[in-house]
């Protein structure tokens, strides 16, 4: 059984827990707080467990000369890079807002920190969890620190090879057992053949002692429902209000009706998953009852004969005789009674008979 803890207040993942649903709203709120927070609300809405968004401290995250160079994207908000981040980027206040809000619609809130300074804010925001973006997973000062402060943690693993990611796990288990790893490919939109949802199998074989998740970038939502049915414990998913809005992450992004469908197939898959305990189920009864086959005589049978496989036919019979599963173990006992030509032939009739489930 897959290691379980709590991720947020209340919230257990791993094991038989339901998927924790991440609705990432990242930075597709355009720099404003007022689209935010109707994205938090449409998260919510929606079904997901939790709104999340990036956090950066952008001196500690680039360089000056990242910050200055020219950025003339269609997708820029700014004449430089530094310019286009600093428009797409709230201040702490601003954030204290958008955790409040989150509250009070009753969300999870919480933001991946994109640098060891943002972290630092997130621990202080007091965030249920913290999420390691895959630009980061190889960032093992980061990981170190991140790790001892002491939250649970969510780590994805994009542009990163096994090896490496076993270093991740190494690292972070070091310090703390609570963390969850993402199989994830970085790449808006991402196309089906680069997905490679086995992954997950092979984290699970990798890493038994913890819950396995899947972040995606895929457009629809199949792949995503197909990574729960494979076991993952956590999935997060892009969502936007509009995929014509200006951002490179609109396009990989989740309108409301789709992030609703997820949510709902999802928790379908979760609902059809069952138990893996192979047995007749109360709803097949009325089936097995009406067309389940038994055991009839394909020749009267006198009193005290030894049955061969030849007496025997499998049917559809009233009333239900000994279960057709049974028939060859019905060679070489004796009837204690006559049985007419395509007669049920019944437990009782059969000398020593016992049905299995009942002795």
């Amino acid at each position: 059984m897959p290691l379980e803890f709590e991720l947020c207040p209340g919230r257990m993942i791993g094991g038989n827990h339901p998927c924790f649903i991440i609705a990432e709203i990242g930075q597709n709120h355009q720099g404003d707080i007022e689209i935010a927070k109707k994205m938090i609300k449409m998260a919510k809405d929606c079904g997901s467990d939790c709104a999340k968004f990036q956090k950066s401290e952008l001196d500690h995250k680039f360089n000056k000369k990242a910050l200055e160079r020219p950025y003339n994207s269609v997708h820029s908000w700014g004449k430089t890079y530094g310019d286009h981040k600093r428009h797409l980027e709230f201040s702490h206040e601003q954030y204290k807002e958008l955790q409040k809000y989150a509250d009070e619609v009753d969300i999870f809130f919480t933001a991946s920190g994109m640098d060891e300074m943002a972290v630092e804010f997130l621990h202080e925001l007091n965030v249920p969890f913290f999420k390691v973006a895959s630009a980061d997973n190889s960032n093992f000062p980061y990981l170190k620190k991140t790790a001892k402060k002491g939250r649970p943690m969510i780590v994805s693993s994009g542009m990163q090879n096994m090896e490496t990611m076993r270093q991740v796990y190494k690292t972070v288990k070091e310090h703390n057992p609570n963390f969850t790893i993402l199989q994830c490919t970085s790449a808006y939109p991402l196309e089906a053949e680069d997905v490679n949802l086995r992954v997950l199998t092979e984290y699970q074989k990798e890493f038994p002692d913890i819950p396995i998740g899947y972040s995606g970038h895929e457009s629809g939502i199949v792949i995503s429902v197909a990574a729960v049915a494979m076991g993952a414990k956590v999935v997060e998913r892009h969502v936007t209000l509009d995929k014509t809005w200006k951002g490179n992450d609109h396009e990989a992004s989740l309108v409301p009706s789709e992030l609703a469908e997820l949510v709902r197939s999802i928790r379908l898959v979760e609902r059809a998953l069952g138990n893996g305990v192979k047995q007749m189920l109360p709803c097949e009864k009325p089936c097995h009852d009406k067309l389940g086959k038994s055991l009839v005589a394909k020749v009267k049978i006198p009193k005290g004969t030894v049955l061969t496989q030849d007496m025997l036919a499998v049917k559809v019979a009233e009333p239900m005789g000994i279960d057709a599963e049974d028939i060859f173990k019905m060679v070489g006992k004796k009837v204690k009674k006559d049985v007419e030509e395509d007669e049920s032939i019944l437990p009782e009739v059969v000398e020593g008979y016992c049905k299995k489930r009942k002795c």
